[in-house]
């Protein structure tokens, strides 16, 4: 690495930690990153590589076997690996932050079995909200649970499943009455285990970017699970419980994006020291100079949004304002910082020799997945204006 990007963690256990990741990600990651991208293969050796390190166990309570490391550190590992490619921080995003809404909601029967088995991990976590008619409106999902006796029958479809194939447990969002106003108050999530009868895992779709990591579709017919089930053993509480695991997922996205623009200036600023046009290298251009100067300010501040909302997160106060700042910038900065390195790199960004068309590609994916950008405008003019009352 060209400098210290943990500097800007305050733990200095968590920042040695990401140091290590750092290492290992220059080190295992970038060699190979574009060969599993480009052949849409899962990266098992890399999954080991981070499961050695306790990643997976990164936010599991020491008691069950876990790190229980801050959401700062867990920021500053998402973003290491996301600079070494996006698809890994994308993989431990929904095991953690699914054994996240364990932790903080489930009964001690589900904390005790579940957690100790995503420690290593034993089995691998997904969420489930996304269905064909209800993507940033959750509360339309149609996916309904119906109490029969001691079981629950779900019924339902969900999209765009990341870890879709392979989890051992989905976190599922469903409809226990369907006719509740305020409609979230009739929405209660379910942990359903992957061999549970009746539930199927559909096609895999095929994507823009994102590779490596299954994206699928899942079906619920009649589909039945013991009421022990429902995640914190009561109904109607699923909405809260998953919104507030998504500001987990969205300090993971924010990572993403910062790791995503940390790769592709790195690679830019290179280039254009090493780049000649005009008898001269590139860097010695003012419009590549004031290029870089705006795309490396723009990443500092996303790095900086992103750990302070973390920071915010685990002082136990209420973070979705903070979340969505910081995932709003960071993931439209990283789209921008993207395109930006490949206008400095000209035509060659455009070959799949070099890491910067799966930077382009990648990027888009960020400013849709746990929340559109325009959500998130949402969701901060909302809580700004609780802050100014009249």
């Amino acid at each position: 690495m060209a400098r210290d990007f943990a500097a800007d963690i305050n733990d200095p256990i968590a920042r040695e930690i990401v140091n290590n990741v750092g290492v290992w990600v220059d080190k295992e990651v970038k060699p190979v990153a574009s060969d599993f991208e480009h052949a849409d293969e899962f990266p098992e050796p890399l999954l080991k590589g981070m499961s050695d390190m306790g990643l997976f166990g990164i936010k599991i309570p020491e008691q069950y076997g876990g790190l229980d490391l801050s959401f700062e550190c867990y920021s500053g590992v998402c973003i290491e690996l996301a600079r070494g490619w996006m698809s890994l921080a994308g993989i431990i995003n929904t095991h953690v932050l699914v054994g996240y809404a364990i932790s903080e909601y489930g009964t001690d029967e589900q904390k005790n079995h579940y957690l100790p088995l995503l420690v290593e991990p034993a089995i691998r976590c997904a969420l489930t909200i996304t269905e064909p008619d209800a993507g940033s409106d959750a509360q339309a999902i149609k996916t309904t649970a119906r109490r029969d006796g001691d079981d629950y029958v779900i019924n339902g479809q969900k999209m765009w499943v990341t870890n879709g194939h392979r989890a051992g447990v989905y976190l599922l969002m469903a409809k226990t009455d369907p006719t509740a106003q305020p409609r979230h108050k009739g929405i209660t999530a379910f942990l359903v285990d992957h061999d549970t009868p009746g539930f199927t895992k559909g096609k895999k779709f095929d994507k823009l970017g994102y590779k490596g990591v299954e994206t699928t579709e899942l079906a619920f017919d009649d589909a039945r699970v013991p009421s022990t089930a429902v995640l914190g053993g009561e109904e109607g509480h699923g909405f809260q419980h998953i919104m507030s695991a998504l500001e987990v997922g969205r300090i993971n996205v924010a990572s993403r994006g910062v790791g995503l623009a940390q790769a592709a200036f790195d690679d830019a600023i290179r280039y254009a020291q090493k780049r000649e046009a005009f008898g001269v290298p590139i860097f010695q251009h003012q419009a590549q100079q004031i290029r870089l100067a705006e795309m490396a300010v723009k990443i500092r501040a996303g790095r900086l949004l992103t750990l302070d909302a973390a920071r915010k997160k685990d002082a136990g106060e209420r973070s979705d304002l903070d979340a969505g700042i910081a995932k709003l910038f960071a993931t439209e900065m990283a789209q921008e910082v993207a395109l930006d390195a490949m206008r400095i790199h000209g035509g060659v960004s455009y070959s799949k020799e070099l890491p910067l068309e799966r930077y382009y590609r990648d990027a888009p994916l960020m400013i849709i997945a746990e929340g559109t950008s325009d959500i998130q405008k949402i969701v901060i003019a909302r809580q700004l204006v609780k802050e100014y009352p009249i």
